[in-house]
């Protein structure tokens, strides 16, 4: 038997599917609405006054009001008491920057560098679903670069502060397309090209990297796969009915966010003070996914799955045995079937999906050591 939330979800979209012009004429009235209204926020910010609660509660669908967002609030977040945002900037030349793509989206992206000398490697992160690089990525980027490494992110199209619809991905393959664009330009330059590049993909962001790398073979020196989204978990995904009305409906109702969803943070945190501070990541989508976008990361997935034999560089997987998100199992499929031969797999017990921000601190400390020392390691190899 459906539960009640799961037979109403069945009953509302076979309703859109009977009555689309009235749904059109219903989301317009609301799309009237909401220029008049704002969102109620999911949590209201200690220490936050009235002016800034009103960005906070803004309709962050578009990129002007994500920006006036993290504008407002970014002095609040890198004081927030959380491991990643105690590691020391000293040392750290950061810059932001944006830049139109070859589709005419402004794209941002961020660079963390050795201040006082050249970086060993450059790690090119792709993160996760519906985050941004302007937030637990800086604590990641910095502590790679007290390492010796150069870090380069940048926002997807429709994610944090890039140009597009919020956690809209109308496809996957071109979401791909436009990180390669953006980290080809970097890695070719003549500043770069002759240091190792390696990719480090978290969560969906591990999609990002693989996808790259099937389409960029020989591209890449190595690759850091934290909890990739080889396969969502069976109890993330919609009933198998309920799915299949889903993806039809995506076709004409692409951006509609209507696929039900457990709280990611809950799932994804093991550290409770820690789920309590995604509140602070005030430009991350937290609302239900769009169904165009949960219909991408399906297919995603599955297509990842059936082509993990074709997977050839190196490889470090970090995956926790309590990961309710993405799929632990998946990770050891990798492992097995990938037709490289260094690749490395490290299981953590006990430990849920977000390792580098949602754990206890000394799993944080562990799995920061482990990343690092399989690139030191590699980075030997290159150059040897």
């Amino acid at each position: 038997m459906f539960s009640k939330s799961v037979a109403f979800s069945i009953i509302v979209v076979i309703g859109l599917c009977f009555k689309k012009v009235g749904f059109v004429e219903l989301s317009r009235r609301r799309r009237r609405r909401r220029r008049r209204e704002v969102m109620a926020p999911l949590v209201k910010l200690g220490g936050v006054d009235e002016e800034l609660q009103k960005i906070l509660e803004a309709n962050m669908d578009q990129v002007p009001a994500r920006k006036r967002a993290r504008e407002a609030f970014k002095g609040i977040q890198l004081q927030i008491d959380h491991i990643l945002f105690k590691i020391p900037s000293d040392g750290v030349k950061m810059e932001e920057s944006y830049e139109v793509n070859s589709r005419g989206l402004k794209i941002f992206s961020k660079s963390w560098l050795p201040a006082t000398s050249h970086p060993k490697a450059m790690v090119y992160y792709c993160h996760g679903y519906g985050d941004t690089c302007t937030f637990f990525c800086e604590g990641i980027a910095r502590k790679l670069v007290t390492s010796g490494y150069g870090v380069f992110a940048m926002d997807y199209p429709g994610f944090g502060l890039s140009e597009g619809l919020h956690c809209y991905i109308p496809s996957f393959d071109m979401l791909v397309d436009d990180v390669i664009e953006q980290y080809s330009k970097i890695k070719e330059s003549p500043e770069f090209c002759t240091i190792p590049s390696f990719l480090f993909g978290q969560s969906l962001g591990g999609a990002v990297a693989l996808k790259m790398h099937l389409k960029q073979p020989n591209a890449w020196d190595g690759a850091v796969l934290v909890a990739p989204m080889c396969k969502i978990a069976d109890n993330m995904v919609p009933p198998w009915l309920l799915k299949q009305i889903l993806i039809g409906v995506a076709n004409f109702l692409p951006t509609i966010k209507l696929v039900p969803q457990k709280d990611l943070a809950e799932a994804a945190f093991r550290d409770v003070k820690y789920r309590e501070l995604t509140a602070y990541n005030i430009i991350a989508y937290k609302d239900k996914p769009r169904l165009r976008t949960a219909v991408e990361m399906l297919k995603t997935t599955q297509e990842i799955e059936h082509r993990l034999e074709d997977v050839s560089l190196p490889l470090l997987i970090l995956h926790g045995e309590a990961d309710i998100v993405t799929d632990p199992s998946v990770s050891k499929a990798l492992y097995k079937k990938a037709r490289s031969s260094d690749k490395k797999l490290n299981l953590y017990k006990d430990a849920c999906h977000s390792l580098l921000e949602g754990e206890p601190d000394e799993m944080i400390i562990q799995v920061f050591n482990d990343i690092i020392s399989w690139l030191d390691g590699h980075c030997i190899k290159n150059t040897s």
